[in-house]
């Protein structure tokens, strides 16, 4: 995926959803990409990808800690909402949507 494919999933995903503000570009360069996209309940949301490296990451971040994450760092993990700094291995990737989704069914 290049970096402007995922630009445009996250500005789509965010702009569906009930929970997100609308993202912005907090850091980009040629080959990579971080939005930030606020959340209605608190905090705000992290979506990074390296188009180079292959590296996506997210991570919902409240009060200036993760609470949840997911990337593909040694393979597709995710961080769990009970205990962030816990590794789960996931069978594969997950998409921005996903994540998003188990956001909107916590964020209240």
């Amino acid at each position: 995926m290049t970096r402007d494919e995922f630009q445009r999933v996250v500005f789509q995903v965010a702009i569906a959803s009930l929970i997100c503000e609308i993202p912005v570009v907090h850091q980009v360069s040629s080959t990579s990409i971080k939005l930030r996209i606020g959340v209605t309940s608190g905090g705000f949301i992290d979506a990074f990808h390296n188009e180079q490296t292959g590296t996506t990451a997210y991570a919902w971040v409240h009060d200036s800690k993760r609470v949840y994450g997911a990337d593909n760092t040694g393979g597709w993990h995710v961080h769990p909402l009970d205990d962030p700094e816990r590794h789960d291995a996931l069978p594969g990737q997950m998409h921005f949507s996903e994540f998003v989704a188990e956001i909107e069914q916590h964020a209240k």
